[in-house]
């Protein structure tokens, strides 16, 4: 399994530790070659620092292993701080690269606070999520369906609000044939993570995975569309059954005939149907692009 940042069951003390003159060199200027680190520099005696220290911990917690923060006492390490030019507490640096690169003095508000961690984050990219992403989704599409689960799950960890890491977690229970625990997940996101094109795509593949359990002979409802052409609901069947059996092209067909037929037919279910399937599918695929061509042109002779 892929393991990203610090995982949920890491030490606090990868995340947030003291640091002294002897310690800073490793604790801050190497570590910042892996990962952004913040270093407070504070003092005992110092009221605004007691406000500010256990806010940053809090967002550092947040970040999840995105940031880390060291503390240094200046009155302990008066060399670093001299070397540093701390002439006041709280002051705060954060470095990447074994460099200062961004910081500010005094406490600040929450919001603004949060706005510097996520900006200090930003310094490192992603942290190979997009990478882990596209690793799942090939494993996904090589039929090693548990792995990108496992895989897709980690990235979770790391990243509650993912939405493609969400969806694909979802996909891949569908493509080991639990469709219910696909639907049971997706009924768990947020409202603005389910309102995500990832996240509706998944919702749509399921829709047609469970059409598919419930579809009808090809063979037979080809002779029943043949035998008569006017029969709506034959054709609308025989396209889900187009579909389960893997002739999505096929199936937009005989859709897209069944709404030039009538459009209206059993409240526009011919269109509900096709929205369902091009939105299952990616928006570059050409059965997508020259479907949603023919049923615009449609729409609007």
């Amino acid at each position: 399994m892929l393991e990203f940042g610090t995982s949920a069951n890491g030490a606090a003390a990868d995340l947030i530790k003291d640091a002294t003159d002897a310690t800073f060199m490793a604790d801050v200027v190497e570590a910042s070659r892996e990962v952004p680190v913040i270093v407070d520099f504070w003092a005992p005696w110092c009221g605004p620092c007691k406000t500010l220290m256990p806010a940053l911990e809090a967002a550092v917690t947040a970040a999840r292993g995105k940031v880390r923060l060291v503390k240094v006492n200046v009155d302990e390490s008066q060399g670093i701080a001299a070397q540093l030019r701390v002439q006041s507490v709280p002051t705060v640096y954060a470095f990447w690269q074994g460099q200062p690169v961004d910081g500010f003095q005094g406490a600040l508000p929450a919001s603004e606070l949060g706005k510097f961690i996520e900006r200090v984050a930003a310094l490192a990219g992603d942290g190979g999520l997009a990478e882990a992403i596209a690793a799942a989704e090939t494993m996904l599409d090589e039929g090693a369906a548990v792995d990108a689960a496992e895989t897709f799950a980690a990235i979770l960890a790391e990243e509650p609000g993912n939405a493609a890491a969400f969806a694909g977690l979802a996909r891949a229970y569908l493509a080991m044939g639990e469709a219910e625990k696909a639907e049971a997940f997706l009924d768990t996101a947020a409202p603005e993570m389910a309102r995500t094109a990832e996240v509706e795509a998944a919702r749509a593949q399921v829709e047609l995975a469970k059409q598919a359990a419930n579809a009808g002979p090809v063979g037979d409802l080809t002779a029943a569309v043949e035998a008569d052409p006017a029969n709506h609901q034959a054709r609308f069947d025989l396209a889900q059954a187009l579909h389960a059996a893997g002739q999505v092209e096929e199936a937009v067909g005989q859709l897209l005939e069944l709404f030039r037929r009538d459009r209206d037919w059993n409240d526009g279910a011919a269109k509900t149907q096709l929205l369902t399937i091009f939105e299952a599918l990616k928006p570059t695929d050409p059965v997508v692009l020259k479907g949603r061509r023919r049923l615009s042109s449609m729409i609007f002779a």
